[in-house]
């Protein structure tokens, strides 16, 4: 018996947007792992070549599902749907380094959170966690 993958992950050709320029492409990795049944992993590469390098980020399930409808987010992370609703979801990333709004395909979107609810369905997060591992790794005393 096959057993079902506990990870999707899936790359997106999306666009970074300039202001008074097209988009810029960018390719991202969105990733995600039923033992952070939470969490999705997000990385931009950057660079052309030989040079490029990732910029990586981890940010609610439930924040992209949202802001598919609605804008979502406050602070680092914000998901609304795009200009053009029906076609794009924006995705805005802020650091102390810089700020970056990117155009994701909503296809694409949709396709990852539905594979992603294959491996842990909506609203069963909690039962995914191991709750004693967690707590073993907050306690840990590795400084002494």
């Amino acid at each position: 018996m096959r057993q079902r993958s506990m990870t999707v992950a899936v790359n997106i050709a999306i666009g970074l947007l300039v202001p008074g320029d097209a988009p810029v492409p960018v390719m991202a990795t969105l990733r995600y792992e039923a033992r952070d049944p939470y969490a999705v992993n997000a990385s931009f590469r950057t660079g052309r070549g030989t040079d490029r390098t990732g910029v990586e980020w981890v940010f609610a399930r439930q924040l992209l599902a949202e802001g598919m409808e609605r804008p979502v987010g406050d602070g680092d992370v914000r998901v609304s749907p795009g200009s053009d609703g029906a076609r794009v979801v924006n995705l805005t990333l802020s650091s102390p380094s810089g700020h970056a709004v990117f155009e994701v395909p909503r296809a694409a979107m949709e396709d990852f959170l539905a594979r992603s609810y294959g491996v842990v369905p909506l609203g069963s997060e909690s039962s995914f966690l191991d709750l004693d591992a967690e707590l073993s790794l907050l306690s840990r005393n590795d400084w002494e």
